[in-house]
């Protein structure tokens, strides 16, 4: 398959890095290219698990909110309490319509300046926060800023970042960060990314200057042999981290999707969603995520792109949304959503695995 280029699809800051890096795929990402794979996903898994590795998630892009009302505005965006949050912290949140289902799960920033910055998963929310805050008359400036994020990950992130960076980001808590610079490059530096294996996101703000980052991080990673990378298929299973939009459906839920203890139904403040939220809360959700451990050794493929039923005893109870060939545990493991009254760890479905139908065992997540 041969992927048409227009300027409707962005590059990143990073392209040209990344191909002389030797990335060989790449997807569309909030209308950007986005590197894929380096043509080993072994070694990319191992990087990412035991070592260090570096993502060009530019598309990982950003929804700026500022004005006088940007406090009031983020929070009607948001179904999470914003109310003690201060400059430096980030929050992971839930993006709602007024349904209460999931439209984007952003990590939100608190800037200085009373700036706020939305770093968005893959739904175009520029288009949504712009009417939302047309629509409720907030006094705010909605705007994409030029902010290109190039991630970290990997068991010795920390170590690299360090030395990069110094030794205050060692201090840095989960989604807390730094205004800073490198080199004079200007970054907002945060404890975050897309894994379980501990690491940071550099928030390039100067577009011009990827080439340039990307080669600063790969000369002082060399001798923790760094190397290019991706959001990692097998990692994120692992981890049960979820996909929005490839785990859940148009009409998921926070609760649904395992992240009710990021909604907040009871706060004073009004935001998208709130009601019917707090339907979901009181009466529970209809589905849930789950993890599944397949009966299927995975010969052929580490990753296997699906959303084929879950079936019990011959009817549909949920979908399965990825497969994958689990290195560390040695099985074939999934994510799906599955009837909330048939969830129960250990209980046994059918599923379409790499090899034909095999039986599957209802895990509680993460599985690692």
């Amino acid at each position: 398959m041969h992927l048409s280029t227009s300027p409707r699809i962005r590059r990143s800051p990073y392209f040209e890095s990344t191909v002389a890096a030797g990335a060989t795929s790449w997807t569309v990402y909030n209308k950007m290219l986005m590197p894929t794979s380096y043509g080993d996903v072994k070694a990319e898994y191992d990087r990412l698990v035991n070592g260090v590795a570096m993502w060009d998630v530019a598309a990982e892009r950003q929804v700026q909110i500022e004005g006088p009302d940007a406090d009031e505005c983020a929070q009607y965006l948001s179904s999470r309490d914003l109310s003690s949050m201060v400059e430096g912290q980030g929050k992971y949140v839930a993006m709602c319509d007024h349904a209460g289902a999931i439209l984007n799960d952003p990590v939100l920033l608190k800037l200085s300046g009373g700036r706020y910055w939305f770093s968005l998963a893959d739904s175009d929310m520029l288009l949504w926060c712009k009417a939302v805050a047309a629509e409720r008359g907030f006094d705010v400036k909605v705007t994409e800023p030029d902010v290109s994020p190039l991630a970290i990950q990997g068991p010795k992130a920390e170590d690299l970042v360090a030395e990069l960076i110094g030794e205050s980001v060692r201090s840095l808590k989960y989604f807390w960060f730094s205004e800073t610079s490198l080199d004079g490059i200007p970054i907002v530096v945060c404890r975050s990314g897309w894994s379980k294996q501990g690491g940071f996101e550099l928030f390039l703000q100067d577009g011009a200057r990827g080439d340039e980052l990307w080669d600063r991080v790969a000369e002082a990673g060399r001798r923790y042999d760094i190397g290019p990378g991706a959001p990692n298929a097998i990692e994120r299973v692992e981890s049960g981290l979820l996909s929005w939009g490839g785990d859940t459906t148009p009409d998921s839920n926070p609760y649904e999707a395992l992240m009710g203890r990021f909604v907040n139904p009871d706060i004073d403040a009004d935001f998208i969603g709130k009601d019917a939220l707090a339907a979901v809360a009181a009466e529970g959700p209809a589905r849930l995520m789950v993890g599944l451990v397949i009966d299927d050794d995975g010969a052929g493929s580490p990753m296997t792109p699906v959303r084929t039923p879950i079936r019990r005893n011959g009817e549909v109870v949920g979908t399965l949304s990825a497969m994958v060939r689990s290195p560390r545990l040695h099985a074939t493991i999934g994510l799906g959503q599955v009837k909330a009254e048939v969830v129960e760890a250990g209980h046994p479905v059918e599923v379409d695995g790499p090899s034909g139908p095999a039986t599957a065992t209802i895990r509680s997540l993460p599985f690692l």
